[in-house]
């Protein structure tokens, strides 16, 4: 099935126009498969985001360096924290090289979370079962490529 299908359009003004239309109605797609897998752990994209980075830095980091570690940048760090702490997931400490300041860990709470999620990743995996490995690591070229500065 092809865009053209999926959003009734026939015509594109070129191909340029098409791949950014199937970009970003991929995107969306994604999104919300994605959705639907966080909700039933009770997590946003974004709050699963900031659990995965602090897991993965193994140490307290500032929400500065939280946000430019995020895959969505426009997103309100500080706020996502504060309902990570409310649910126990997170906790604010004090920086160790700088008492004045506060980073954020996570708690065995939110590790052990991210563990339960982490048996459903083929979940998220099945996503791209209409791929072989190749055309996945193709696709990873080709995204990466877009981002590049001319």
């Amino acid at each position: 099935m092809g865009i053209e299908k999926d959003i009734n359009q026939s015509k594109f003004r070129n191909d340029y126009q098409k791949a950014g239309i199937n970009l970003i109605y991929t995107f969306n797609w994604m999104t919300e498969k994605m959705k639907i897998l966080f909700e039933k752990f009770g997590l946003t994209s974004q709050q699963f985001n900031i659990l995965r980075i602090l897991r993965g830095a193994g140490q307290p980091l500032s929400t500065l360096q939280i946000r430019q570690r995020m895959l969505d940048k426009m997103s309100d760090t500080s706020r996502i924290v504060d309902r990570l702490i409310l649910k126990g997931l997170v906790k604010k400490v004090i920086c160790k090289t700088d008492k004045r300041l506060v980073d954020v860990s996570i708690t065995e709470k939110g590790k052990k979370l991210l563990a339960k999620m982490d048996e459903h990743e083929y979940e998220m995996d099945a996503v791209f079962n209409n791929l072989s490995e190749s055309e996945a690591k193709t696709i990873n070229k080709l995204l990466d490529k877009i981002r590049q500065p001319k």
